[in-house]
């Protein structure tokens, strides 16, 4: 164990580049035994490439490392999880094939032989009993058949097991970002329990409430730099989005657009399940409740039911789709960025059977500038994005659409704060020319920006909230079944 007030982690002059893009620039960074440290900056700031550096997965061009108080010239992932580092990365890396049990047991090679999956399951159940209690999870569960939301909380609870290497340091990069507000108070609560156990944790997150709460020390990067670090006590929320982007403060989202009793009407579902659920033409109209109780299967009858006679659905314009589950729903990993924005638009862009690369190059141009999509070639593979700029693409894709609805399934996950509030304008001014907006989210504030808020629970929608009503506690009190 290490001793109290010494670092496990000492990084310094880190230096990464890209080809011509330079990732980090001369970047130190530390943690102390029992100590948690926030990690904040915007999408490309440098964040996640410092974290693949202590994971192992990336070597440095130049600088030093010095883990657990050891220069380590030749480092690596088996070295790393050896020392008691362990990794909970924004893009999860569960086997969706294997079971809750399985998963665990590929992470802890002294787990083998007989009775070894066993003692995964035993391993793994405990861990989120203690992290996310009543998480209804089993180890027999396939993981491809959960939702994102439980599939995190595996990531979460697996990082925090052990067979018999030590646990020294936890990187949790946006750990909530796919659970619900109640998952996510379980989640912060266990990290504090953690780190006065002695634990050290880097907390990674656009929630800055979130990272506010419950770090000791927190480091802003911008642009490959450190741009700002201290004790957390002595920052506040205006202070970090100034050293993030540069803005004084976040805008307050402001209304998005006046309700219209003779706007056209968009979507209804009429079935005594759905009650009533409507959204006319220039609303924005949210989905709220606790994960995986329903908002993405009411989005996706939606989704299908656009174009045909579905009973008990209406949907009367084109619809387009930004998914939050980007590797599994979202990006096309072969297609280069031009080539995942322009798809939904594609038959607007044909000439005598023909798709114009004029138009197609136009239209990326467009939506590069305007989403702020960081990259030198729209030409460049997808995969060569951070994943909230991944995440600005399939925004692009949907709004550069013909759609009159667009539907949204927890797009925000993993978007920075200043593209967050580009994107809330963006929303607002295509509200205003008519859109309608279908925004599930797991993020209370971004509610705020909606015109009126459906809490569903199991399935049912439990409130309708107009935009005077929608208060955390009274989506926390409908999602539990109770009248808000």
């Amino acid at each position: 164990m290490i001793a109290e007030n010494t670092s496990v982690v000492a990084f310094s002059a880190i230096a990464k580049s890209f080809g011509t893009v330079k990732a980090l620039s001369g970047v130190d960074f530390s943690v102390d035994a029992g100590e948690c440290v926030g990690l904040v900056g915007h999408n490309g700031a440098g964040k996640s490439t410092l974290m693949h550096m202590l994971a192992g997965t990336l070597q440095p061009d130049s600088g030093h490392r010095v883990i657990t108080g050891r220069e380590m010239p030749d480092y690596s992932v088996v070295l790393a999880h050896r020392l008691g580092i362990r990794c909970v990365f924004q893009e999860l890396s569960l086997c969706p094939n294997l079971t809750v049990a399985e998963n665990t047991r590929i992470t802890h090679p002294s787990l083998n032989g007989w009775g070894s999956l066993r003692r995964a399951d035993e391993m793994i159940v405990g861990q989120l009993d203690e992290i996310f209690p009543g998480h209804g999870i089993a180890g027999t569960d396939i993981v491809g058949e959960l939702s994102i939301g439980r599939r995190q909380m595996i990531e979460v609870a697996r990082a925090f097991t052990r067979a018999s290497d030590p646990i020294a340091l936890v990187i949790l990069d946006e750990p909530t970002s796919s659970l619900d507000t109640h998952a996510s108070s379980q989640l912060l609560a266990f990290v504090r329990r953690a780190v006065a156990g002695g634990t050290s944790c880097i907390f990674i997150s656009h929630l800055l409430n979130e990272v506010l709460a419950s770090t000791d020390r927190i480091v802003v990067m911008r642009d490959g730099k450190v741009s700002a670090a201290g004790a957390t006590s002595s920052l506040d929320r205006e202070k970090l989005v100034a050293a993030m982007v540069g803005l004084p403060k976040e805008r307050p989202a402001g209304v998005v657009a006046a309700q219209r009793a003779d706007a056209p009407v968009r979507v209804r579902l009429g079935t005594t399940q759905d009650a009533d659920f409507l959204a006319r033409a220039g609303e924005v109209v949210g989905l709220a409740g606790l994960a995986a109780h329903g908002q993405s299967a009411l989005l996706l009858r939606i989704f299908e039911a656009a174009g045909r006679r579905t009973p008990g659905v209406e949907v009367t314009a084109p619809v387009a789709v930004v998914a939050g589950d980007r590797q599994s729903d979202g990006v096309f990993p072969l297609w280069s960025i031009l080539e995942n924005i322009s798809v939904r638009s594609l038959s607007d862009m044909s000439r005598h059977f023909l798709i114009s690369q004029d138009m197609q190059r136009s239209l990326g141009e467009t939506w590069h500038r305007r989403l702020g999509i960081r990259t030198p070639d729209m030409g460049n593979s997808i995969l060569s994005l951070s994943g909230g700029n991944q995440q600005k693409a399939l925004f692009a894709r949907a709004l550069a659409s013909d759609a009159g609805i667009i539907l949204m399934d927890d797009p925000m996950r993993g978007v920075d704060i200043a593209t967050k509030i580009e994107v809330y304008d963006i929303i607002r001014d295509e509200a205003a020319k008519g859109r309608t907006f279908i925004w599930y989210t797991t993020e209370f504030e971004e509610l705020e920006n909606c015109d009126r808020v459906y809490v569903l629970r199991n399935g049912t929608i439990t409130a309708a909230l107009d935009r005077g009503e929608v208060s955390e506690e009274n989506v926390i009190r409908s999602s539990f079944g109770e009248a808000a």
